[in-house]
């Protein structure tokens, strides 16, 4: 099929879990290439029954498509998890690695992968990993950001897109798994005052959206 395709249907499929209509302009910005080498794009991954666009709705997965993507984000999160728990790769190092491996990785290989680290459902990052069925857990959960003093919540997810983001979020022990309360929020758009795991960390409120957690009541 090619790694341009699966690119696009993964971005495809990305964009959709954030904006109700993706517009090719959104896959542009994303992909970093020009408007019309996404309509080319289109216009081929619409013939092979992969994508069907319509001016009003926008881009949307067919079945197969979606296939496609789901199987891509799975080699892509395997293959993260393989290198920061097998290869010691550091969490803001494994997307770039992942990307040049995702295309070319045999299902055996796959498997061999899955089974060695005990059929896994996440990736460093806390993104779910798709089964090798299709299936993909529903992870929407809310932002740091969101939660007001005084509220716990334990971290589910962050974004990984930033090598630089995923460092300084180590540095402050926001990791998937770790326990955050929310001390205080400083007015006019201060940072927010957080107990990370007995630590306390301030964060701006920009880099607080980027990190998605489970919110719990503390026990008396």
């Amino acid at each position: 099929m090619g790694s341009a395709i699966e690119d696009y249907l993964k971005t495809i499929y990305k964009l959709s879990l954030k904006h109700d209509r993706v517009m090719p302009k959104l896959v542009a910005e994303r992909q970093g290439v020009t408007l019309a080498a996404v309509s080319k794009m289109v216009k081929r991954l619409v013939k092979q029954n992969l994508v069907r666009y319509d001016r009003s709705d926008g881009l949307q997965l067919s079945p197969p498509g979606r296939q496609v993507a789901l199987e891509i984000i799975r080699h892509h999160r395997l293959i993260e998890l393989y290198l920061h728990e097998a290869l010691g790769y550091s969490w803001d190092r494994v997307d770039e690695e992942a990307e040049r491996l995702e295309h070319v990785i045999s299902e055996e290989f796959e498997d061999k992968i899955d089974k060695l680290l005990g059929y896994p459902t996440h990736d460093p990052h806390g993104a779910p990993i798709p089964t090798k069925d299709g299936r993909i857990e529903n992870d929407r959960h809310p932002s740091l950001g969101s939660l007001a003093p005084g509220q716990s919540s334990v971290v589910r997810r962050v974004n990984d897109g930033d090598p630089e983001m995923l460092r300084y979020l180590a540095g402050c022990g926001l990791f998937p798994g770790e326990k955050v309360q929310v001390i205080a929020i400083e007015p006019y758009g201060g940072p927010i005052h957080l107990l990370v795991s007995g630590k306390e960390h301030f964060i701006g409120r920009e880099l607080a959206e980027n990190v998605f957690v489970e919110e719990f009541a503390e026990k008396a």
